[in-house]
């Protein structure tokens, strides 16, 4: 496995936040190459933007998504605008992600690996917005598995419960810490849907809850 990603080029989004880190140090020290260009340096929510990043790829191999917002609100206090944000952030950079990526591999094979959460299979109250754009995520992410199978792209997706970020533990002191998942354990599975020794999953959402 220490070896799994030599000479194979892998983009990330979100790849400078916690778990990006984590995702980012783990592929690289697994021999791949990475790319992941910071918020400043590419707006995913750009079609032109993105579509221009993915062609001056050189082969790629993964695209992983982790980019991704987050909103809370009662469905009564939900502005139509801050639903349509969390869609933007979550859904459509996933979506535009994915396109491109599987233009980019389109012929050789490859990987995607998005990252849903698991209140898009698991209803939360109070956060409408962002539940319903991670569930279009984990939609997109089944659909394109179809899709793409005949292409040899394989197309996973995480659902982590909420992970143990200083971000978040700082929101919610009182929580049990040592329940949610880590942001090391997570990016080992993501590496994993990304390998290529990974051959039979596509279509999966894989629960990456901890104990919480």
């Amino acid at each position: 496995m220490d070896t799994d990603f030599a000479g194979r080029n892998v983009f990330v989004t979100g790849g400078h936040g916690a778990l990006g880190e984590a995702v980012v140090k783990l592929l690289r020290e697994r021999g791949a190459t990475v790319n992941a260009p910071a918020k400043h340096e590419l707006d995913l929510t750009d079609e032109a933007a993105v579509t221009r990043a993915y062609a001056a790829l050189p082969s790629l191999w993964a695209s992983v998504h982790l980019a991704g917002g987050f909103a809370a609100a009662p469905l009564l206090d939900t502005t139509l605008a801050a639903f349509r944000a969390q869609h933007e952030i979550n859904g459509q950079t996933c979506f535009l992600c994915c396109r491109e990526a599987a233009r980019a591999m389109k012929g050789r094979g490859g990987r995607i690996v998005n990252v849903a959460s698991r209140p898009a299979v698991v209803p939360v109250a109070g956060i409408v917005a962002y539940a319903t754009s991670k569930a279009v995520v984990a939609a997109l992410t089944q659909h394109l598995a179809v899709e793409l199978r005949d292409e040899d792209i394989l197309v996973n997706a995480v659902l982590p419960s909420i992970i143990d970020t200083e971000a978040n533990r700082r929101a919610m002191p009182k929580a049990d810490h040592s329940a949610w998942p880590k942001t090391g354990e997570i990016a080992r599975v993501i590496a994993w849907l990304a390998s290529p020794v990974q051959t039979l999953t596509s279509g999966a959402l894989v629960p990456v809850y901890g104990r919480s």
